[in-house]
Parts: C-alpha cells; sequence; structure tokens
C-alpha cells in the first residue's frame, strides 16, 4: 500500500506544460523561435535537397531560368520592340532586376504553399517558422545566380563599386515583402485551396507590373508615391539596379513609400497568421 501511496504521489506531481497563444499585437514569441533555430535550419536543409533532387543540372537550374528570361526578355522587348534601358546594355539593365525579383517570386510562391500537414499534426513548434524557411531557402539560388550578374558587368564593362553594398539591405526588404505577403496566403491557403491555383497567374501578372523590362521612369513623378504603395517591389528592383549599374537612382518618395507599405504587409500579416494558426489542423 505505501508504495502504490508513493507513485501517485509522484505522478500528482508531475508537470503539465500548457500552450496558450499571446495575446495583443505582439503575438510572436521570439524567444520560442530561437528555441526551435535548429527545426528551421533542417527544414531550409530539407527545401533545397527536395528541390534539387534527382536532377541533372542541379544548382544550375538557380543561373538557367533567370538567364533564359533574360534571353527572351532582350530578343523581344529589347531587340524588336526597342524598349529603352537608359543607356544601359539591355541584358545588364533586364538581368539587374530579375535577379531580386527571382529571389521575391520563389519566396512568395514556396511560403503560400508552406503549411505542411504531416508536420502540423504530429509536433508542435512555432507554426511561423514553415513559411520563414520557405522564404530563406531561395537565397542558396540567389547567391549562385549572382555569378551570372558579375559575368555581363565585367562583360560591359560595370566594375564593382561601392554602391553594391546596398544589396544586403536590399535583399532584406525583398525577404520581409516575400515573407509578408507569403504570411497572408499561406494562413488564407489553407482554408481555401483556389488560392495555390491564383499564386502562379497573380506573379506572372506583377512581374510585368514591375520594373524589370522597362524602368519605373515611365512613371510620372507625380505617381511614384502611388506606384511604390501599388507594387512596393518596384523601388526594390530600381534600387538593385542602380546599385549595379548606375543608372538613376530611385526616388525616395518611391523607396519610403515601399518600405513603409513592406513593413505594413510583414506586421498585418504576422498577426494574421498567427491568429489564424491555431484552425489550421481542422482544415488539413
Amino acid at each position: 500500500m505505501s508504495t502504490n501511496k508513493t507513485g501517485q504521489k509522484a505522478a500528482n506531481k508531475q508537470s503539465v506544460t500548457i500552450i496558450k497563444p499571446l495575446k495583443g499585437w505582439v503575438s510572436i514569441n521570439f524567444r520560442e523561435l530561437w528555441n526551435h533555430r535548429e527545426l528551421l535550419y533542417f527544414l531550409i536543409w530539407r527545401d533545397i535537397k527536395i528541390r534539387y533532387k534527382q536532377t541533372i543540372f542541379g544548382f544550375l537550374w538557380a543561373v538557367i531560368q533567370p538567364l533564359m528570361m533574360m534571353l527572351v526578355f532582350t530578343l523581344f522587348f529589347g531587340k524588336l520592340a526597342g524598349v529603352p534601358s537608359n543607356g544601359i546594355p539591355y541584358p545588364l539593365f533586364c538581368y539587374a532586376a530579375l535577379l531580386p525579383w527571382t529571389l521575391f517570386s520563389e519566396g512568395l510562391t514556396r511560403a503560400s504553399n508552406s503549411v505542411d500537414a504531416s508536420l502540423i499534426q504530429k509536433v508542435y513548434f512555432p507554426r511561423i517558422i514553415l513559411p520563414t524557411a520557405s522564404i530563406l531557402s531561395p537565397l542558396i539560388d540567389f547567391i549562385f545566380a549572382i555569378i551570372p550578374l558579375l559575368g555581363l558587368m565585367f562583360f560591359y564593362g560595370y566594375m564593382p563599386n561601392e554602391r553594391m553594398l546596398l544589396f544586403l539591405p536590399l535583399c532584406v526588404l525583398v525577404l520581409m515583402l516575400s515573407l509578408g505577403v507569403g504570411l497572408w496566403l499561406a494562413a488564407i491557403n489553407v482554408e481555401y485551396r483556389d488560392i495555390r491555383y491564383v499564386i502562379p497567374f497573380t506573379v506572372q501578372l506583377l512581374m510585368f507590373a514591375s520594373p524589370i523590362i522597362y524602368s519605373s521612369n515611365f512613371v510620372p513623378p507625380r505617381f511614384q508615391v502611388a506606384y511604390g504603395l501599388l507594387n512596393p517591389i518596384s523601388g526594390i528592383l530600381e534600387g538593385f539596379r542602380w546599385a549595379i549599374t548606375g543608372t538613376t537612382p530611385p526616388s525616395l518618395q518611391q523607396l519610403f513609400a515601399s518600405t513603409g507599405i513592406i513593413l505594413v504587409i510583414l506586421v498585418s500579416g504576422a498577426y494574421f497568421f498567427q491568429r489564424r494558426q491555431g484552425a489550421f489542423a481542422d482544415y488539413i
């Protein structure tokens, strides 16, 4: 009898952890995210391996895809349509904007489809890690895609300079935008499966609405702020192009408008995702 009583007392003393969502606008537990950093590394590595597993060219696809797009745009828009490129050779003019655009579009597409049922239903972890890992894995492709950019720069006589130090903050803005939009779409995609069919079409439309094959100088100065608000990636693309080729820098109004709306999208997307994550298991 004494042994049973002792076992019952020991069982009663066992700790029980109750997981409750944080309340308020700041609903992300950053300490918890840091404690799960190894899971973030694992998910990034998993995405990279899945992308290039059983492929012939492997990481070369990160170079082939933007190069082929650059060649097509150069032929049809640079040669046949005669789209002006501000005195910059059109291949370099186009590729300088395709580089950050590919990072954004890949991160957005992967993040919107990142909520994995096999993980959600088995173990607890901060769900926001899933879209975060999805927007970070394309950075490997981005690094490889810089190699053709350096080749184009040397071929056309554009030497690297101190302006290229802006690559890092501009890349951070690209990742913030893809994460913010990806959080919105990932949360909605769990409940409404139509989103996965709409995203590729929308990304293609947004590409032609962005200053990739043309310069944002086509937009009158009085509409630059509105353009930056409606299309936040526009100021970032022009910033990359200026850092590489020394073209006319993006207007401060356009850049500030793009940065401001990116912050709004990121904060609101994180809040919406955190509020909806409790229902993910019900819909998956």
